[in-house]
């Protein structure tokens, strides 16, 4: 599925509708370029389940654990993963094969450790289309 969103705030409540619907267990990826607005959906997720603290990119830690909502959140940033065992050192299936919510940027650098039943989301900018223009492509949900 493909949204269209012309705002942050668009962006962010989108982010929020998948958080409201996220269950225990689920994985997101979330790739796209720097500055495309991948924090901004990620603050809406964590709104959608409930989590009221400020949430940033986890760039220099890998991993950021929210606690306060209806599920556990773990937002990951890979960008920074030198070598795959990293992920191992951090326990990663920990998070992965738990009963939270994982949502990791940067999701294709660490593809071998991914299960198959991920939802995966794209950013995408079209300047021609506006400066808060964002192409957001959906694989794995039915509907929103």
């Amino acid at each position: 599925m493909i949204i269209e969103t012309n705002s942050a705030k668009e962006t962010f409540l989108l982010g929020e509708k998948l958080g409201r619907q996220a269950a225990a267990g689920q994985i997101y990826t979330l790739n796209g370029d720097l500055g495309v607005g991948k924090t901004v959906f990620t603050q809406g997720v964590a709104a959608g389940l409930g989590i009221a603290e400020p949430v940033n990119s986890p760039t220099f830690t890998i991993i950021q654990e929210y606690e306060g909502g209806r599920l556990p959140f773990y937002h990951f940033d890979v960008y920074r993963i030198g070598d795959i065992e990293e992920m191992e050192e951090i326990g990663y299936d920990d998070y992965f094969f738990g009963e939270g919510v994982c949502l990791i940027e940067w999701a294709e650098l660490i593809e071998e450790l991914l299960p198959e039943n991920i939802i995966s989301i794209t950013i995408e900018k079209n300047p021609e289309k506006g400066f808060d223009y964002r192409k957001i492509t959906i694989e794995g949900v039915e509907k929103l």
